[in-house]
């Protein structure tokens, strides 16, 4: 069973391009310089010297992971937020309130791990990739978690699944164009909606949870929904801010060749696996024979999420060690085969068998994946993922 934490998914010149990486990001947010950054500042004082900055990331992490296990239990259906399923009890007001102290923790953490890293002298590049190999996971939980609040049912103020589906879209989306745009510019600019996104979804959880989720239906002055609100402010915030600005950053860089000036060929591959999900993962949800999406949109939009996160990961990994992306993914071929199966040979509910089996492949793969990197990288650097203690020397290594 060695074999299963000891796979090597890094190459030799993967490992040696991480000891030449120097992070590079440009922060301009108002929120964040003036706001969140100082309040960081000030917690990060608080954390004993001998916590691991990763310890702290992972700390969210699960803290995120569980507040999507929580929800997917008690409303697994997205119907428990809305009043035309009265069978479907309500949330309990206690999770909304821990749903929204996670994320306001987990947050807090995000913001502090690199703080922490600095402070004690152990900044590495394991970090960046285990914080933004992280965050990729959390962009494919989060919509579904925010999609219980509203709940299924356009008549009762609610969404219909291609809502929570084209928000899955757009969110996880984005995430992958700014690391795309850091692949080809060697600056990863971090985007303003991000620190207001997490700070509002913290606080619609808390209102929720004193309120109930009763207070974001209706229609209120001049005709206003807050469904659409949050639907304008995440179409909006990609639409015109998010996919411009990404663009235009990377145009600059090319003109004044201040980026990686890659070929067009070698810049458009790391958005093939992106582009053959997209159209498959929507062909599928369009003329799937069992209407698979409406049948099961928490798994549907899940495996696509976390096939989304491992692209994106792959990506961060090339970007961070100045290597060419892969133009596929492995994980894909079971993917498009099982949509392709499903849509040409109309195999009635062995669809949804599909599904389960690709939810179970795809989610191991993918922590097998993470684990494995996480401790090719330990190895090489010499140091523990969650303590800062250094590594001993190898017995072989003693004795030179």
């Amino acid at each position: 069973m060695s074999w299963v934490f000891n796979t090597k998914y890094l190459s030799d010149k993967q490992i040696k391009g991480f000891d030449k990486y120097k992070y590079n990001a440009v922060d301009t947010s108002p929120l964040s310089v003036y706001v969140m950054h100082p309040f960081w500042n000030a917690v990060v004082k608080t954390v004993p010297m001998w916590v691991a900055p990763n310890l702290l990331t992972f700390t969210g992490f699960v803290m995120l992971i569980v507040n999507y296990i929580l929800l997917s239990y008690l409303d697994w259906s997205f119907c428990a937020s809305s009043r035309e399923h009265p069978d479907y009890p309500p949330i309990p007001w206690w999770v909304w309130f821990l749903s929204g102290s996670f994320q306001f923790l987990a947050h807090t953490l995000d913001g502090i791990d690199g703080k922490q890293a600095r402070r004690t002298g152990s900044s590495t590049p394991l970090g960046e990739l285990f914080d933004h190999g992280s965050d990729s996971v959390v962009a494919a939980v989060l919509p579904p978690a925010l999609y219980c609040i509203f709940g299924r049912g356009a008549t009762d103020y609610g969404a219909s699944v291609w809502t929570l589906y084209w928000v899955c879209w757009h969110i996880i989306g984005c995430f992958a164009l700014s690391h795309w745009e850091k692949y080809l510019t060697g600056v990863l600019y971090l985007p303003w909606g991000y620190d207001i996104s997490q700070v509002s979804i913290s606080i619609v959880y808390l209102i929720t949870a004193v309120c109930g989720y009763e207070i974001w239906k209706g229609t209120y002055a001049f005709g206003f929904e807050f469904r659409w609100f949050f639907l304008a402010a995440v179409y909006g915030g990609s639409v015109f801010f998010s996919i411009p600005i990404s663009l235009y950053n990377i145009y600059r860089s090319y003109r004044d060749g201040t980026g990686k000036n890659r070929g067009f060929i070698d810049a458009a591959e790391p958005t093939f696996p992106f582009v053959i999900l997209f159209i498959t993962s929507t062909t599928w949800a369009v003329y799937s024979p069992s209407d698979i999406l409406d049948v099961e949109p928490r798994l549907f939009c899940l495996v696509m999420g976390l096939l989304l996160s491992n692209a994106v990961c792959r990506l961060i990994i090339c970007q961070m060690t100045d290597t060419r992306a892969s133009r596929f993914n492995w994980l894909l071929l079971p993917y498009v085969g099982s949509a392709v199966l499903s849509i040409a040979a109309n195999i009635g509910n062995l669809e949804l068998v599909l599904l389960y089996a690709l939810t179970v492949l795809v989610v191991c793969s993918h922590v097998h994946f993470g684990v494995n990197v996480v401790r090719q990288l330990c190895d090489y650097f010499k140091i523990y993922c969650f303590s800062i203690t250094s590594k001993p020397p190898k017995n072989h290594e003693r004795t030179k």
